[in-house]
């Protein structure tokens, strides 16, 4: 939850940190593309850590970070030291799903399917009150306390931890722990360019135009190209290939990816739509969400206890048909009879269902796969989360960034996803079948 709650609490804090650190808008907004980018690159390294190391003392490792680089956070006096301790933050955050995951995994035996599914059901609730949260910090106090507020959850998660998760048990570590390093940096130089070329095209007329726009893509791509080389190629590659697009993971990645993260992304910029489209204030705007974190809990705990009869393929087709119908719901006029905000609403619930129906399901459909890894898993899965949430933000914020009509130009940008998502549904087909424990 503590996690989750970050993701979406310092969204609402942008405007009170640019100008409480007397900066731009740009350089305020990497304090959100700089987390991604360090929980990007080191959730493969937090998976393998995990089974190295041991799950309790790598989540412990990782609270410790995560608390400490908040606290940096909140004293921070300039823009650039809070970006580097965004990072670092997100090299904490980074451990807790891989290591939460495998923990549940090695001590809930016959039920752990049933246990992974409920911890997966948090993720709404934090992302629900986090910008209820973060409204209320940046009126009532400071752009500091989103930051402050990890501090006691952090050292109450460590007291906890230390007192109710079960020791480690003993490792072999006479092998060793080898890291890719330059798999790590090709992965790394990917992200980071396909982040700076969304810039670039979001300020077409700024100092990188559209040339530095196509050079960073290039580059981005170029990065990619070489990473799946080396990956397949290296002896202890930084990612297992078999566990990218092998047999089975292949779909699962790509399901959480378009239906997860692609879908997180979409949610997250409906207050922006309500303000632009219909000018709905902050409070009304936030609420939005609520709806539908309500019902991604409601819709992810039925399925969670439906999933031994249903299997994974039936929640997520009905959950895909659902967020598509949310994203055109959302994509369409409100009519004057139901007015905006119930309509928003009500295409708000439809996509939250859909992402609660989906989720119980696509967390399982990977970990039955290698249950011994775990934590890799659900580092992979976080991972392709991320990416297709920051695919889904980057090119939406750059799609309005140069609109005169920003409202109708999101409308029409979920009306495309939509439609993407519409596509994409034969993928579901692919995800490997499977009824009863893992």
């Amino acid at each position: 939850m503590m996690m989750s709650i970050d993701s979406t609490i310092v969204a609402t804090a942008l405007h009170a940190l640019q100008t409480g650190l007397d900066t731009s808008i740009i350089w305020a907004g990497w304090t959100l593309t700089a987390y991604s980018f360090g929980f990007v690159l080191m959730l493969p390294i937090s998976g393998r850590l995990s089974e190295r190391f041991g799950r309790k003392r790598v989540f412990m490792g990782s609270v410790a970070v995560f608390t400490l680089a908040s606290l940096g956070c909140g004293l921070a006096d300039n823009i650039h030291v809070l970006i580097a301790l965004r990072v670092l933050q997100a090299a904490g955050g980074a451990g807790f799903t891989p290591s939460a995951t495998g923990i549940i995994v090695d001590h809930f035996g016959a039920a752990r399917d049933r246990a992974v599914s409920l911890f997966g059901s948090i993720f709404p609730i934090g992302a629900m009150i986090g910008p209820i949260f973060g409204g209320l910090f940046v009126k009532y106090w400071s752009w500091r306390g989103v930051f402050f507020v990890n501090v006691p959850l952090g050292l109450l998660i460590l007291a906890l931890a230390w007192r109710f998760i079960p020791r480690d048990p003993a490792k072999d570590r006479s092998t060793g722990l080898t890291m890719d390093w330059v798999g790590m940096g090709l992965m790394g130089a990917a992200v980071l360019a396909a982040m700076f070329s969304t810039n670039a095209l979001g300020a077409p007329g700024g100092a990188a135009g559209p040339w530095g726009f196509w050079a960073l893509l290039a580059g981005a791509a170029l990065a990619t190209g070489l990473f799946v080389r080396h990956v397949r190629g290296a002896s202890t590659p930084f990612i297992a290939p078999s566990l990218i697009w092998g047999a089975g993971f292949g779909p699962v990645n790509a399901v959480n990816a378009i239906y997860g993260g692609m879908t997180i992304g979409a949610v997250a910029l409906v207050p922006l739509y309500a303000a632009n489209r219909y000018g709905m204030d902050a409070l009304a705007a936030g609420t939005l969400l609520i709806a539908q974190g309500i019902a991604a809990i409601a819709l992810s705990l039925a399925a969670t206890w439906a999933l031994r009869r249903t299997g994974y393929r039936r929640p997520m087709w009905v959950g895909a048909c659902a967020i598509v119908a949310g994203l055109g719901v959302l994509a369409v006029q409100a009519p004057e009879a139901i007015g905006p905000y119930r309509w928003l609403l009500g295409g708000a619930f439809l996509v939250g269902a859909g992402i609660g129906a989906v989720n119980p399901a696509s967390r399982n459909a990977g970990l039955q796969l290698a249950p011994r890894s775990a934590s890799t898993l659900a580092a992979l899965r976080t991972l392709f989360l991320q990416l297709g949430t920051i695919a889904t933000v980057a090119v939406a914020t750059a799609v309005l960034a140069d609109a005169h009509d920003p409202g109708r130009a999101q409308a029409w940008v979920y009306a495309a996803q939509a439609l993407l998502l519409l596509l994409a549904l034969p993928l579901i087909h692919r995800v490997p079948e499977h009824r009863g424990a893992w």
